[in-house]
């Protein structure tokens, strides 16, 4: 048999969707179009449809931490993604194992509200985040809603980049879809400064799993050894794609559509 070159593993920290839009579903998917093998570790069961979250348990810690060091001992993993962490416990045993694995890149989607604006983290989980990850963090990508709860005392969306990054991450990528501006702005930051500023179309409607998509991409690309730089740009462009080529397959938001890539060229767009 002809050997391979092995496939990347992304160890994803995520609840599970049951729409399929967002959450772990839509960490599978975008890793596998980025060519890398998912190592799904659920921090939490969800009830939402399109439209918002309803309900949430997050797992037992102990189940968690087992999920994970499983195959940490059993397989090589490349990056670490992180979604919903939902509580104080579930924060402090990733930074735990983080600590463990100082040389995997970590890209954090700091996920503190629903994409219909239910509560997926209160204050004390905030509050435990923000130094127990952050200075962990390869790559983090707040949205914008997410950045203002993150350095409230900030005065401006500028501001808060700043405040964020002073936290300790290495770069900070805060994305302006809920801003009320002609085009999507979204501004990095690395080096106690904005370094690239990138601007989108923007599409109408809005979506299921956008944030999900973006940070798992980024996550993919670093662990096919791509600087975070480029990833950070590549992934911007591949999670446009996904909205642009999205669908409304309930009566909520749109679902990203992450496999637009495999679909007839000849085929003619919405």
């Amino acid at each position: 048999m002809t050997a391979h070159p092995p496939i990347p593993v992304v160890m994803a920290f995520a609840g599970t969707d049951p729409t399929g839009g967002a959450g772990i579903q839509a960490d599978i998917e975008t890793l596998a179009s980025m060519g890398c093998h998912a190592a799904p570790v659920i921090t939490a069961v969800t009830a939402q449809d399109t439209h918002d979250v309803k309900a949430y348990s997050i797992i037992d810690p102990v189940l968690l931490i087992e999920q994970a060091r499983a195959v940490l001992e059993d397989m090589p993993v490349a990056a670490f993604k992180i979604g919903m962490l939902g509580s104080v416990q579930v924060v402090e045993i990733i930074h735990t194992l983080l600590v463990d694995y100082p040389d995997i890149p970590v890209i954090l989607d700091p996920v503190i509200k629903a994409g219909g604006g239910g509560s997926l983290a209160d204050d004390d989980v905030i509050e435990a985040m923000v130094p127990l990850l952050f200075p962990l963090t390869t790559v983090l990508t707040p949205n914008s809603i997410e950045a203002r709860l993150l350095a409230p005392e900030a005065d401006s969306l500028e501001a808060c980049g700043y405040s964020i990054l002073e936290e300790g991450c290495e770069y900070l990528l805060v994305t302006g879809t809920h801003e009320n501006t002609p085009y999507v702005i979204n501004n990095l930051y690395n080096n106690g400064r904005r370094v690239e500023s990138f601007k989108w179309e923007r599409l109408p409607g809005s979506y299921h799993g956008s944030g999900c998509t973006l940070a798992a991409s980024i996550a993919g690309l670093i662990a096919q050894e791509v600087d975070p730089l480029t990833a950070i740009r590549q992934a911007q462009e591949y999670t446009w794609e996904t909205l642009k080529y999205g669908y409304r397959i309930g009566m909520g938001q749109y679902v990203p559509n992450r496999f637009f890539w495999a679909r007839d060229p000849d085929e003619e767009s919405d």
